[in-house]
């Protein structure tokens, strides 16, 4: 019986040990997924970099004018805190209004 044990336990240890090798080379390959994924974003950024230079921009938007009509932004364009229309709140409308009170209704003299 203890020999079966014995092997028992022994090829478990075997399966969760294969196991944690799997787990393991996951989580390296992951790890490179991870840093693949790094190195694309910093391209990323510096392509997007390279693209939005403000000069790249300005000479396009003078190729394009024709068809797009861009301007420079200048501080004339902005408005003031007073030119925006805010909207106003919507007021609930009273459906089937309650009277609460009267005019009629008696009055006690002594509150307490």
């Amino acid at each position: 019986m203890s020999a079966l044990a014995v092997m028992g336990l022994a090829l478990w240890a075997y399966q969760e040990n294969y196991k944690t090798q799997q787990a393991l080379r996951e989580v390296r390959n992951l790890h490179a997924e991870i840093g693949a994924a790094h190195s694309r974003i910093g391209v990323l950024r510096a392509e997007w970099a390279y693209l939005n230079r403000p000069d790249r921009l300005r000479d396009l938007a003078d190729l394009n004018f024709d068809r797009l009509g861009l301007l420079p932004i200048l501080p004339e364009a902005f408005g003031t805190i007073d030119q925006v229309a805010y909207p106003l709140p919507d007021l609930l409308q009273i459906g089937n209004p309650i009277e609460v009170s009267s005019d009629n209704a008696p009055v006690d003299e002594d509150p307490l």
